[in-house]
């Protein structure tokens, strides 16, 4: 016995192998003999304790995003493993790659309604992209591999581990596996080159192409490509939210973000263009409207590395199945340089009716309170170059996305296809881990603050330096946006009154400044940005401001408004 180890203590020798050195955590009776292991693993695995096991998952999504590699949560069974739910729906919705490993009562207990026990395994089915119950100390190799490879190859995805007590305690001589093979799993298919010439042959004839860039080209690391492949095309391109930090927002090809409060000039000509090549997206109802009058008149290419995406909701003309690094490489160099000089100029026109009627009041007013587009700018012009912007969700979401500049690949961590309030503290918090060298600014609504604000018991005693931004409206933004719109102002639960900020960032020993005039703003970020530590600002700007433009729900694309009745 004296060469054998537990299953708690091989469970952590696997991650080690996997070259994991983070760990975001919340202890508890079914997984507390991992965590009497990891007290033996200080110097190799970085634990960091979160304030809920929701806080744990959406810092192992900012990890991941910014990192490039797999994050990774630890909690316990029963309640532990039910409050991760939204973060893995969050990151399967979002093709996130993490990895969380829950405790579980052991093998003579499941199904006895024992304490603490879930039915985990079915509980995350759908919305993982594999999980597996660990019985058996000596399963832990083989399930460990599986897990991390699942989750990090081909389009990327959760993938949780119940890990039962029984398997905890198991004694065996363990020895780490490494696979890179699944049998009927293909997850990164070869290209047909057939696609690829259809696909060439639509290009080479388009006289107006767009081009739309999702996350994919991120989780594919295919920037470069991206940039040689519009480059040579001379091809126009708009970012979904996702993808924003795919191409540069200063890069003479990006025309904007796409989508329901994306820019006016893109989503005009999606329904103007008559070709569309959708790379590494999938046609989300914020993107495309009303599917009914989608770009009818636009003959479509789809590169995407799952087929599943291939007609979900837009059917293409053609279908590039595989892994946009290898496919934008390929039809790059078939294709003829060309440049379409007309047709990008059509965007100007659409660029100055937006500034003139959206922008230059959002960002330039010339009196009355702050507002959230201004603060944006104001930070992203201070803010250095390969800076993270980590936002909630709501309209600190839109405007942020809208008016930070991005500079550097995986820049931007949000949530998209869930639409999570609550995820940005906590996330931040992972960005911060996973790219310690770079600065991760965290823009939050009051509402979305609040709903993790746990959290800064994590920022207090680990001392990750995130810079938090609350654009306080004493509203629940979004949602009140919607109440006037379309249900005549009947702001019903959106107002709220919200604590003393200044006290809760002093419990939690968390420097912090309070901004209400524009004549302060500069000067406060520039001392949030020059401390080297976590630091709160809470900025007070206009109670009803309003994110535009915007796309109507149940309208076209082409159908944007630039403002609401009664503004």
């Amino acid at each position: 016995m004296k060469n054998k180890i537990s299953g708690a203590e091989a469970m952590l020798r696997a991650l080690l192998a996997e070259g994991v050195d983070t760990v975001f955590a919340y202890p508890g009776g079914s997984i507390i003999k991992v965590f009497d292991a990891l007290y033996d693993h200080c110097c190799d695995i970085r634990q960091i304790l979160v304030r809920h096991e929701q806080g744990a998952t959406h810092a192992a999504q900012g990890y991941a995003r910014v990192s490039g590699r797999i994050g990774v949560a630890i909690v316990t069974s029963g309640p532990g493993a039910t409050n991760t739910i939204t973060g893995i729906s969050d990151a399967m919705l979002d093709s996130t790659p993490i990895v969380v490993i829950a405790g579980q009562v052991g093998t003579d207990a499941l199904g006895t309604d024992a304490f603490q026990e879930i039915d985990l395994v079915g509980v995350t089915q759908p919305i993982t992209k594999w999980n597996y119950q660990i019985r058996r100390a000596e399963d832990i190799a083989w399930a460990v591999a599986h897990a991390f490879y699942i989750a990090g190859s081909g389009r990327p995805g959760p993938v949780v581990l119940d890990f039962t007590k029984t398997a905890q305690v198991g004694m065996i001589d363990f020895k780490p596996e490494h696979i890179e093979y699944i049998r009927s799993y293909i997850p990164s298919p070869d290209p047909d080159m057939r696609q690829i010439e259809a696909a060439v042959s639509l290009i080479d004839k388009a006289r107006k192409p767009l081009v739309l860039v999702g996350h994919g080209v991120e989780l594919g690391q295919a920037e470069k490509e991206l940039r040689e492949f519009i480059e040579k095309g001379g091809l126009p391109a708009a970012r979904t939210l996702l993808g924003l930090a795919a191409l540069p927002t200063d890069h003479p090809l990006n025309m904007g973000m796409l989508g329901m409060h994306g820019n006016l000039a893109p989503n005009i000509k999606t329904n103007e263009c008559d070709l569309l090549i959708a790379v590494g997206m999938r046609f989300s109802d914020r993107v495309t409207g009303t599917l009914s009058t989608y770009a009818r008149q636009a003959k479509i290419i789809h590169l995407d590395i799952d087929k599943s995406e291939f007609g979900k909701n837009v059917k293409p003309d053609v279908a590039v199945l595989g892994d946009c690094r290898k496919t934008l490489k390929l039809i790059t160099e078939r294709m003829a340089k060309a440049d379409h000089k007309e047709w990008i100029e059509s965007f100007k026109p659409l660029d100055k009716e937006e500034f003139d009627k959206v922008i230059n009041n959002a960002l330039y007013p010339a009196s009355g309170p702050l507002k959230m587009g201004e603060v944006v700018k104001a930070v992203s012009d201070q803010s250095p170059d390969n800076s993270i912007l980590v936002t909630d969700v709501g309209q600190n979401q839109m405007f942020s996305a809208r008016y930070f500049k991005f500079r550097s690949k995986r820049s931007i961590v949000t949530s998209g296809g869930l639409g999570t309030m609550g995820f940005c503290l906590p996330a931040a918090i992972g960005a911060a881990f996973g790219a310690p060298e770079r600065m991760v600014f965290a823009f939050q609504g009051d509402g979305g603050f609040q709903m993790n604000i746990q959290e800064l018991g994590t920022v207090m005693q680990t001392g990750a330096p995130v810079k938090m931004i609350v654009l306080n409206n004493t509203y629940l933004g979004n949602v009140r946006q919607w109440q006037q719109m379309m249900f005549n102002c009947r702001y019903s639960c959106t107002h709220m009154m919200n604590p003393d900020y200044s006290k809760v960032a002093a419990g939690y020993s968390i420097p912090y400044k309070r901004v209400e005039k524009r004549e302060e703003l500069k000067d406060s970020i520039a001392e949030m940005i020059n401390f080297k530590g976590a630091f709160i600002l809470e900025v007070i700007v206009m109670d009803e401001e309003n994110v535009m433009p915007m796309i109507p729900p149940g309208n076209s694309v082409d159908n944007m408004i630039f403002s609401l009745a009664g503004n």
